[in-house]
């Protein structure tokens, strides 16, 4: 269950993490602590919202044997996981006049998935879909990453790349991709309309034949001899732009 390979739960550790949990309306199940932790002013306040729990005490060696961290951080929770596919994003997108969407292709770094939900989130983003081979969006490196995000965000997980830019498609919602040959800047690119931005895997990025299959590319400007950003960086460079036309956008209409 820990590796968030368990199809039904989420292994969540740590005080921020588990408080974030439980601002949620996720069914948890099951509650780990050390006395330590549920001695303390936060431990007792989040233990408090778990009361119809029999929170289980465990030594903090114990607790160390299943943890994902070197240092256990004196909590885990688990707690069903929450809905994914299709038709999470299909209600997300009807209360959504311009939507933006990530579209996350084999990336295979949990860390980058869980940041990059992290950075949609912060950014307004509609929601994300993550085609297969992509690192799993509840392990919990991807969960430390999203720090909450992954609660909430709506997500489709496990598509097929041509099922999400069909799905785009028939949103009319515009595909842009990072592409190193690209003619445009991020800047260039007009993200006040329904966009979705598809990022490809960290070592590849996307195949010729998908590129092929979006509407628009666009590259990042950088100075030599630096030649590509970290993909959860360079996702939060497009999302941040995209954010700032809609503002103006929207200062503009008022």
């Amino acid at each position: 269950m820990r590796d968030g390979r368990e199809n039904d739960f989420i292994f969540v550790e740590g005080l921020r993490l588990a408080e974030e949990l439980a601002a949620t309306n996720l069914e948890i199940t099951d509650c780990f602590v050390t006395p330590e932790f549920a001695r303390s002013e936060r431990g007792a306040a989040l233990l408090g919202k778990f009361a119809h729990l029999r929170a289980a005490t465990l030594n903090e060696n114990l607790l160390a044997s299943i943890s994902d961290t070197k240092t256990p951080p004196g909590i885990v929770v688990l707690a069903k996981k929450p809905a994914v596919g299709r038709a999470v994003l299909e209600t997300a997108l009807k209360s959504d006049e311009a939507p933006l969407l990530i579209v996350l292709h084999k990336l295979n770094n949990p860390a980058n998935v869980g940041a990059i939900l992290r950075t949609a989130e912060a950014a307004g983003a509609s929601g994300a879909i993550l085609t297969r081979d992509s690192a799993d969006v509840f392990s919990p490196r991807s969960l430390r990453g999203a720090m909450g995000s992954a609660f909430r965000l709506p997500l489709w997980t496990n598509a097929q790349f041509g099922e999400a830019v069909e799905f785009c498609l028939a949103h009319q919602i515009k595909t842009v991709c990072a592409e190193l040959s690209a003619q445009k800047t991020h800047v260039e690119i007009d993200w006040t309309g329904a966009k979705a931005l598809i990022i490809g895997s960290e070592a590849h990025g996307l195949a010729p034949e998908e590129i092929a299959q979006t509407d628009e590319s666009l590259i990042i400007p950088m100075r030599p001899p630096v030649e590509s950003l970290n993909a959860a960086v360079a996702c939060g460079v497009v999302l941040y732009e995209a954010v700032r036309q809609r503002t103006a956008l929207s200062q503009l209409t008022k």
